[in-house]
C-alpha cells in the first residue's frame, strides 16, 4: 500500500535547523517497514489499549483512546490488522471518520517496556454480523491495512502502576455496567432504543 513521504518541508526544515537531517534518515532507513514483524506483533498482542487518529472528511485530523483485553487487537496477517468497536458515545468519529477517508495511524505504547510502535495505513469498518460476533461485546470491526509500521523510542513513557483492565471492557463471563452518563436523564431520552 502506497503511503505519503515520511518527512514532509516541515519536517526537514526542522531537521535542518536543529542538524538531525542524517538521524531522520538513518532512522526511516534502519525501522521503517512495511508489514508487521515478530516483535511488532508481540508488542501488540499484550496491548490493553491504543490510540487511533483519523481523518474527517475535511482534512481535519481526530484521535481516540481505544481499550480491551489484551490481544483485542488482532493480527490477521503482517500487513493486517482488525479491532472491536465496543459501545460508544454514539457520535462514532473514528468510525465515520474511516468511513469518509479511511487513513488512520495507531499508536501502541507498551508501558512495560518501555516502547511504542506507530502504524499508518487505510482501514474500513464492518459491521457484519459475522465478523462483529468474533469479538466478544463488538458493535463494529475496524480492518486495516499497513502502509508503514515503526517503532518509537519510549524514553518518555511515565510507568504506570495500576495495570487493571477497565469494569466497562467487554469480555465472557462479565456484563459491563451501564456508564453513569447513561443516566443523565437529557442523555437518556435519545439513546439508541428509547
Amino acid at each position: 500500500m502506497e503511503t505519503s513521504p515520511l518527512y514532509g518541508a516541515g519536517a526537514r526544515q526542522l531537521q535542518d535547523h536543529f542538524d538531525s537531517r542524517r538521524l531522520a534518515d538513518r532512522l526511516q532507513e534502519l525501522t521503517i517497514h512495511e508489514e508487521l514483524n515478530e516483535g511488532d506483533i508481540e508488542l501488540i498482542g499484550r496491548q490493553p489499549f491504543f490510540f487511533l487518529a483519523t481523518v474527517d472528511a475535511e482534512g481535519w485530523p481526530d484521535v481516540s483512546y481505544k481499550g480491551g483485553l489484551p490481544g483485542f487487537v488482532q493480527v490477521v496477517d503482517p500487513s493486517t490488522l482488525r479491532f472491536p468497536v465496543f459501545d460508544g458515545n454514539g457520535m462514532f468519529r473514528s468510525l465515520g471518520n474511516i468511513s469518509d477517508d479511511g487513513r488512520v495511524a495507531l499508536l501502541f505504547v507498551d508501558v512495560a517496556k518501555p516502547w511504542r510502535l506507530r502504524v499508518h495505513g487505510m482501514a474500513e469498518v464492518s459491521t457484519d454480523s459475522e465478523l462483529v460476533s468474533a469479538f466478544h461485546g463488538a458493535k463494529a470491526v475496524v480492518t486495516v491495512r499497513i502502509g508503514r509500521a515503526f517503532p518509537n523510542c519510549g524514553r518518555y513513557i511515565h510507568g504506570l502502576a495500576d495495570e487493571s483492565i477497565s469494569e466497562f471492557v467487554p469480555r465472557p463471563g462479565h456484563e459491563p455496567p451501564e456508564p453513569e452518563w447513561k443516566q443523565v436523564p437529557v442523555l437518556r431520552e435519545v439513546l439508541p432504543g428509547t
